[in-house]
């Protein structure tokens, strides 16, 4: 089964995705950009290189990653494993509508679908969190090239990672990021394992 925890920056996915790992022997952990070779190298230009990419540039190498992700780590055990991707499709868009609102949604949505061989995630685990919790969260630590656009922007994407959940129709689980660690792993483990 392939799910795909979504969210912005500091809402607790990676936390989840950890724990999950640690706790149930059959989850297969990953993450877009940078859950294959080549998707390292993709990550180290996408968030930390100083260079300013190009729209399409930086659309294509999200959308690159996305399909040798699919193609390397999902699909071989799709059958097999619960595949736990920290991120994938409905950031993509989501990301690339707000920096771009010229961009169509129908043709980044065709895109995405190329780049996943037509192929939706089975469930979306989204989490949501506010101002507040991000503030405290990002504090002093290194942010990277999309933390460094800010918190008014990070909810903005948030607010669309929403919409773009609903309108895809994947089934999918809301959790808020407040809640404790605890309390959120149950939340899903619950999802998942139902």
């Amino acid at each position: 089964m392939y799910i795909v925890f979504e969210g912005i920056d500091t809402c607790g996915k990676s936390t989840q995705v950890e724990l999950f790992t640690k706790r149930h022997s059959d989850v297969l952990p990953t993450k877009e950009p940078g859950g294959t070779k080549v998707g390292e190298k993709f990550r180290e230009i996408l968030l930390q290189s100083n260079e300013k990419l190009s729209t399409n540039t930086e659309l294509l190498l999200f959308l690159a990653d996305r399909a040798e992700h699919y193609d390397k780590v999902v699909k071989p055990f799709l059958h097999s494993r619960y595949i736990i991707s920290d991120r994938g499709l409905i950031s993509g868009i989501s990301y690339a509508l707000v920096n771009h609102p010229e961009l169509d949604y129908d043709f980044l949505l065709q895109l995405n679908k190329f780049a996943l061989s037509g192929n939706l995630p089975d469930k979306i685990v989204l989490f949501k969190t506010n101002h507040r919790l991000i503030t405290s969260r990002l504090g002093n630590k290194d942010r990277d090239t999309i933390e460094k656009r800010g918190i008014k922007y990070l909810l903005k994407v948030q607010d669309l990672m929403k919409k773009i959940t609903v309108d895809l129709d994947i089934e999918f689980l809301e959790v808020d990021s407040n809640d404790t660690i605890e309390e959120i792993y149950k939340q899903i483990e619950g999802y998942i394992y139902d």
